[in-house]
C-alpha cells in the first residue's frame, strides 16, 4: 500500500496545535503585569486559559462538563503541560476571582501578533488610510448581574440582565481591533468617545451610533464616517447635486444632497450646553439597492462619489458576520460562572478561541466555511491529526483498513498506512 499523503499523524492532539498559537506572545509577561498567579498554587493562568479554551471549543455547557471532560482525557493532558485535570471548585474559584483584564490583554496581544497575517490585500480602490467598521451585539444573561435593556415585564416579572460587546474592526481583517464590554443598557454612542482614530480614516456604522457632537469633532480632525440617517432627523437642504428617478430592480443613487443640521455641543464632562446651538454641514445620499430597498446615508466626506458611500456601508456587513460567527459557533447561551468577572472572562476567552480558529483557517488555506472549521475542530479536538491537513482534506471515500488488531473490518474516513498505522491514544 502507498504511503499516506492526505492526513499526517502527529504527536500532538489538535487542541494542543491550537493552543501552541498562543506561544507566539509573552504570556508570562502578562501574568506578571496583572499578578494573575499570586493567589494560585495549582490553577495557574495558563492552565485557566487552557481549561476555558477546552470548554469553549468543545461547546461544554458548564464548568462541571469541562472538568469531567478534561479528567477523561487521561494521558493527553501531558501534551498541554498539565499533570491532572483541574477540580471543579478550583476552576470555579479561578473563574470568579482571576482578573478578566489578563484575558483582555492576552486577546489584544494575539491580535497585534497576527494582525498583519490576517490582513487582506484588498484596498477597495479608496484613498483612506484605513476603513474601520463599528457595531455591537447584546448577549442576554440569566440574571440581572449586568443591567439589561428594555422595560420590566408586566406583573411580577423581572427583565434579565445582559452585556453588550462593542467592537471596532478593520474592513480588511476579521478580528476585533478594539473591543469594549459594557452593560446592555449603555447607549451605543458612548463607545465612540473611547476611540482614538487617525486622520483620513473612514469609519462605518449604523444609525444607533448617530452622535452629532462627535461627528463635528471628527470633521475637524478629518476623520470621515458613513452611517444611516435617522428617520426623525431634522435638517435643512443646502444644495442638491444629483437627482434620479427610481427604477424597479435596479441599484442606483437617487439623490445626493448637502444638508445642515443643528446640535448642542458638550463640555468636558459630557454635559450638553443647551444655551449654545451649533451647525454641522454634512452630506446625505439616498440609495436604492437591487431589491428595491431604500436607504438614506449620512457622511462628512464630500470627495468620494455617492456610489462609494453606498459601497462603504455595504462593507459593514463584515462585522455582522463576525458577531454571527461568535454567537453561532461558540457557547454564549450558558455561562460557566455567576459573577461579572466570570462572565467577562468567558467572553474574552471566546474571542480568543475565535481568533485562534481564524488563524488556523488562514494557515490551512481551506475553502471550508468557518462553521465547518469550528465543527471539525470540536469533533476531532483530541485526535492526533494534523489540523491543517484535516481542514484541507476533501476526500469523501470510506476505505477499509485491513489487519486491525481484533481482525474486524474497520471503516476510516481518511486513508491510513495499513502497515500498522492507527490513531494515537
Amino acid at each position: 500500500m502507498g504511503k499516506n499523503t492526505e492526513i499526517k499523524f502527529v504527536g500532538q492532539p489538535i487542541f494542543k496545535q491550537i493552543v501552541n498559537l498562543t506561544d507566539a506572545i509573552n504570556i508570562q509577561g502578562l501574568v506578571r503585569k496583572h499578578n494573575s498567579d499570586y493567589y494560585y498554587k495549582a490553577f495557574k493562568a495558563r492552565t485557566h486559559l487552557i481549561t476555558m479554551l477546552f470548554g469553549i471549543l468543545s461547546r461544554c455547557d458548564s464548568m462541571t462538563e469541562i472538568c469531567e471532560g478534561m479528567r477523561a482525557l487521561g494521558g493527553k493532558l501531558n501534551h498541554l503541560g498539565m499533570e491532572k485535570a483541574p477540580a471543579k471548585s478550583t476552576a470555579c474559584d479561578g473563574l470568579r476571582n482571576r482578573d478578566n483584564r489578563f484575558f483582555e490583554d492576552l486577546y489584544f496581544s494575539l491580535v497585534k501578533k497576527y494582525q498583519s497575517f490576517l490582513s487582506d490585500s484588498r484596498t477597495f480602490g479608496l484613498t483612506f488610510k484605513e476603513v474601520l467598521l463599528i457595531d455591537s451585539t447584546t448577549i442576554r444573561l440569566f440574571s440581572d448581574i449586568l443591567k439589561g435593556v428594555g422595560r420590566n415585564p408586566k406583573g411580577d416579572g423581572k427583565k434579565k440582565g445582559g452585556l453588550k460587546v462593542h467592537m471596532l474592526i478593520d474592513a480588511v481583517q476579521s478580528v476585533g481591533r478594539f473591543i469594549k464590554i459594557t452593560e446592555a443598557k449603555v447607549h451605543d454612542k458612548n463607545f465612540l468617545k473611547s476611540l482614538e482614530l487617525i486622520s483620513h480614516s473612514m469609519i462605518v456604522f449604523d444609525k444607533a451610533y448617530n452622535y452629532y457632537h462627535q461627528f463635528a469633532i471628527w470633521t475637524q480632525k478629518q476623520v470621515f464616517f458613513v452611517t444611516r440617517l435617522k428617520t426623525n432627523a431634522v435638517y435643512i437642504v443646502i444644495e442638491i447635486n444629483r437627482v434620479h428617478y427610481r427604477k424597479k430592480g435596479k441599484a442606483k443613487v437617487l439623490r445626493d444632497e448637502i444638508i445642515e443640521m443643528e446640535y448642542y455641543p458638550e463640555d468636558e464632562t459630557g454635559k450638553r450646553q443647551m444655551k449654545v446651538l451649533k451647525q454641522l454641514r454634512l452630506r446625505k445620499v439616498c440609495y436604492q439597492d437591487e431589491k428595491n430597498r431604500y436607504y438614506e446615508f449620512l457622511t462628512n466626506s464630500f470627495e468620494i462619489t455617492a456610489e462609494e458611500v453606498a459601497f462603504l456601508y455595504k462593507k459593514r456587513w463584515g462585522i455582522e458576520l463576525l458577531f454571527k460567527k461568535m454567537k453561532q459557533n461558540f457557547q454564549l447561551h450558558y455561562f460557566y460562572g455567576e459573577n461579572e468577572n466570570a462572565i467577562r472572562t468567558q467572553v474574552w476567552c471566546t474571542l480568543i478561541a475565535q481568533l485562534l480558529l481564524t488563524v488556523i483557517q488562514k494557515i490551512a488555506q481551506t475553502k471550508k466555511a468557518f462553521s465547518v472549521v469550528a465543527a471539525l475542530v470540536r469533533m476531532h479536538l483530541i485526535s492526533m491529526l494534523d489540523v491543517n491537513e484535516l481542514l484541507r482534506s476533501t476526500n469523501r471515500n470510506y476505505q477499509i483498513a485491513r489487519g486491525s488488531p481484533d481482525g474486524s473490518m474497520q471503516l476510516n474516513l481518511f486513508r491510513i498506512n495499513t502497515g500498522g498505522g492507527h490513531f494515537g491514544n
